[in-house]
């Protein structure tokens, strides 16, 4: 069985009085330790299937695994607990706290998560310099760079050590450059033994996984 699979999975929408299936009779599986770039025109259902891969969706029918955890039959709270514990997101939008600093804003996992107290602050420290910004720890996102926000996001997205990082167009709003520090430092936590699962509209970008899923209209081709 690999680390995360999915067998069979649907994941259908209401709009009006129509259904629409966004991912359809999907099967697929990652192995531990892989990079996986997941490439698709807009609308093609990658987003949706990160989603679905993050718990942050249910399949409509079949299953979605992570570590023999089947999601779909998860309560709220053990789904939350459950990405807590394995995953890291990284969005296009960085989505940071505007008045907290960067290490506050990295500090956030830590808040829910008991023993750290004392201690959170330091992991949080050491998360940012895992991303080169432990000396701008103190700087609220409107003082840093598009490309050192988004190396906060995921410095906040590692520092509960979870096993799998899911990334959605995590370079779409940087310059080429930029970008390319971002996927050198996913790339590197690939190397440390995180599975990653990366959405992206770049060839270039996905050529720095080590396998490409295309999808197309739902389906994996």
């Amino acid at each position: 069985m690999s680390f995360i699979e999915l067998k069979n999975v649907t994941k259908t929408f209401h709009a009006g009085d129509e259904d629409y299936a966004a991912i359809r009779n999907v099967s697929l599986g990652i192995a531990s330790g892989e990079f996986v770039a997941v490439m698709g025109p807009s609308g093609s259902g990658k987003s949706t299937l990160l989603a679905l891969l993050g718990g942050l969706s249910t399949a409509s029918s079949g299953t979605v695994a992570v570590d023999g955890i089947d999601l779909g039959s998860l309560s709220p709270n053990r789904l939350a607990d459950f990405r807590r514990e394995y995953l890291g997101f990284v969005f296009q939008s960085f989505y940071l706290v505007p008045y907290l600093t960067a290490i506050e804003n990295v500090m956030l996992p830590l808040t829910v998560q008991p023993g750290l107290n004392g201690t959170a602050k330091a992991v949080a420290l050491e998360a940012l310099r895992t991303v080169g910004l432990d000396r701008k720890a103190g700087r609220l996102p409107s003082q840093l760079s598009g490309g050192e926000q988004e190396r906060v996001a995921i410095a906040r997205a590692v520092v509960n050590k979870p096993p799998v990082i899911l990334a959605d167009e995590p370079t779409g709003n940087l310059d080429t450059k930029t970008g390319d520090q971002v996927l050198d430092l996913l790339q590197g936590l690939n190397a440390a033994g995180n599975t990653i699962v990366m959405v992206t509209h770049s060839k270039e970008n996905a050529l720095r996984a080590g396998r490409t899923i295309e999808i197309r209209d739902g389906e994996i081709g």
